[in-house]
């Protein structure tokens, strides 16, 4: 059921709503079954009235270029099998292999994997 307290919305929304809910009316749709879809279609479209902070926060240009690097970071360690935060011992071999394999450390293919943790430590100061 539409409220009728539209005071969130903008003229642009309000105008779209009301187009829509014409747009239902010529097609023989009940006034308020109209009313009640195009706000919906409204609301769908663009999230419902106008809202104050949230995500659509203002970030300044060095904010988000910071956020973007953390990004890039946790992606990159996510696809080599590793968590940012995750220490190399409680790594599997496998994992340690393949960050051995991307540090270009020699001598990895017979390391154990006490090894392998020493070297990857050494290889990321």
């Amino acid at each position: 059921m539409p409220t009728d307290n539209k005071e969130k919305y903008t003229e642009k929304q309000k105008k779209k709503a009301a187009d829509i809910e014409d747009s239902y009316e010529q097609k023989g749709v009940s006034k308020s079954e109209a009313e009640a879809r195009a706000w919906a279609t409204v609301n769908k479209q663009s999230g419902g009235g106008e809202r104050e902070g949230g995500s659509g926060k203002k970030k300044s240009p060095g904010a988000k270029a910071e956020s973007r690097k953390d990004s890039a970071k946790r992606a990159v360690a996510t696809k080599h099998g590793a968590s940012p935060n995750q220490s190399s011992a409680s790594q599997t071999k496998g994992e340690l292999m393949q960050q051995a394999r991307d540090m270009n450390i020699p001598g990895r293919s017979s390391m154990s994997k006490e090894e392998l943790v020493n070297a990857v430590r050494k290889a990321s100061k």
